[in-house]
């Protein structure tokens, strides 16, 4: 028996469940859910790589753990696959143009942005509002992507947030004073 994790893609019969929603509805359903954007960068030894991401979550807070998932189309998807730290860039909107770069395609990402390496070699993203560097302590493969959680060990907020970049409905968007309720 094949395990939901490592089901064919285009098995929906997932956890012993025999109805599920095609992936364009479950896509239409979550283009309605905004998140917040980060871009993950990463360095296993051949270069750095570079991916945008909304699903970016705090986990706990004692200890310090996020989760993020990458799908295995990503092309740095092998990278964060074999890297032992990551970082995790927490942008807002004067970082817009760190997140549009992080989601092109067949592009290199750090042509033609600022960055550096931190002194334990992590590529990051130079001036982004805060960035979190992270020791990968699992992987687990669910469908087509892999989600890893990883425990934050060092971090920099270079400013407070005060318009947070969110994407929604295939749109970037900043938040500000006056879209708070």
């Amino acid at each position: 028996m094949t395990s939901p994790a490592h089901a064919a893609p285009d098995d929906r019969a997932v956890s012993g469940f025999s109805e599920s929603l095609s992936p364009d509805e479950f896509k239409a359903v979550f283009r309605g859910h905004p998140g917040g954007v980060a871009v993950i960068t990463a360095d296993a030894g051949d270069g750095p790589v570079a991916l945008t991401a909304t699903s970016v979550s705090s986990v706990s807070a004692d200890p310090p753990l996020l989760i993020f998932s990458v799908s295995a189309q990503s092309s740095a998807a092998p990278v964060l696959a074999a890297a032992e730290t990551v970082v995790v860039h927490l942008l807002d909107s004067d970082d817009l143009r760190v997140a549009e770069v992080g989601a092109t395609s067949g592009i290199d990402r750090f042509a033609e942005l600022p960055w550096s390496r931190l002194v334990t070699g992590e590529p990051v993203y130079n001036g982004v509002r805060a960035w979190v560097r992270c020791a990968v302590i699992d992987r687990m493969d669910a469908g087509g992507s892999t989600v890893i959680a990883a425990h934050a060990v060092q971090a920099n907020i270079a400013r407070e947030s005060t318009a947070p970049l969110v994407y929604h409905n295939r749109t970037w968007h900043r938040l500000g004073p006056d879209t708070a309720l």
